[in-house]
This record gives structure tokens, sequence and C-alpha cells, in this order.
């Protein structure tokens, strides 16, 4: 009965799940929150309708996840930790900006960050979605004022040289998102390592 049991059960939900984030991750960048429809996440993710909602019973359920699991994780992973080891917040930040530019360059168009992409198009239309945003935002900019402190700035002054770095940072990459050309994030990163140097 056991072995029975074994062999039937052929689902893993953790995984199942993590298909569904990552395929809506993907499609709310290209296509945008509200022209991502359940059915077409569904499909993408390769489950059923019935698997998605038993995951996430609304569309902003999964919207949320997506912004606390996906958006953050990639934050994390493409700014906060490569900053935290690098030998100085500026050459930290020089070497984010041109890894992301140079993944730009190869793929031969720029989507734009996903955070923007979700703040500009949901920060006005839901309370939770704007405090999610708003706390990938401000982890993202402890990580950096940390380090600023760590290399003898104040912390008045760390917080507010972070605050300016991912501001400049997200303004380039809608630059660079309206102009499909990685060069206003290049202009940035020049602008930026001189500043933090």
């Amino acid at each position: 009965m056991a072995e029975r049991r074994a062999r039937t059960r052929r689902n893993d939900p953790a995984a199942m799940r993590g298909r569904v984030l990552d395929a809506a991750a993907a499609m709310f960048q290209a296509r945008g929150y509200h022209a991502s429809a359940m059915h077409d996440l569904a499909r993408a993710a390769g489950v059923t309708s019935g698997a998605l909602h038993h995951h996430f019973p609304t569309k902003k359920a999964l919207g949320l996840a997506v912004i606390g699991e996906r958006v953050a994780e990639a934050v994390r992973d493409t700014w906060m930790a490569p900053v935290a080891v690098a030998d100085s917040a500026a050459e930290g930040v020089a070497e984010v900006c041109a890894a992301i530019a140079s993944d730009l360059d190869a793929a031969g168009r720029v989507q734009g960050c996903p955070l923007n992409n979700l703040v500009l198009e949901l920060s006005l239309a839901d309370p939770e979605f704007q405090a999610a945003m708003a706390r990938v935002f401000a982890e993202w900019r402890a990580v950096l004022a940390a380090r600023l402190e760590e290399e003898g700035r104040s912390p008045g002054a760390a917080e507010a040289l972070s605050t300016f770095v991912v501001a400049a940072y997200s303004g380039a990459m809608a630059m660079a998102k309206a102009e499909q050309s990685t060069r206003p994030l290049k202009i940035c990163a020049g602008a930026l390592e001189g500043l933090l140097g």
C-alpha cells in the first residue's frame, strides 16, 4: 500500500509553486501585471488552473508573492550581495552596473528593472502592493547604507547617499528601457563611481 502511494504521488507542490512564481515573474516583466491573465500564467508554468489557484487563490496573492520572493530575491542577488562583498561600495556599484549592462546588451533589449516596472504599474493600485515594494527598496537602501557606514560615512550621509544611488539607478534603467539602450545606465554608473569613490 505504501509502495502504491509512493508510486502514484508524482506531484511536488513546492516545485510547482516555484514554477508558477518563475513564470509569473517573467510574464509580469514582459507584459506587466495587468496584462498577464491567470490562464496564461498557468499555461506558461505548465500547471492546471486548479493547481495555480490552490497555491495562489487570487492574482493579487500571486503578485505579492512575486514581489516578496522573486523580485526581492533578484535585487538581493543582483545588487545587495555583490556590493556587500566588493572591495568598496564604489567598486561594487560599478561592477553591478557593468554586469547588468552586459546582460542587457547580450539580450539585445531592455525590459527594465522588475521592481521599477511593478512600482510604476501597481504602487497606486493597492496599499499592500505599495508596502511590499517599499520593503524591497528599504532593504536595498539599508544594505548600501551599511556598506557606506563601514567605509566611514555618517549614518545620515550613508542613508542619503544610498537613496541617491538607488534612485539614480532606477531612473537610468527607466531611461534605458525607453531608449532601448544601455547608454543611460553606463553613464549613470560612471557618475556614481565618481561620487562614491
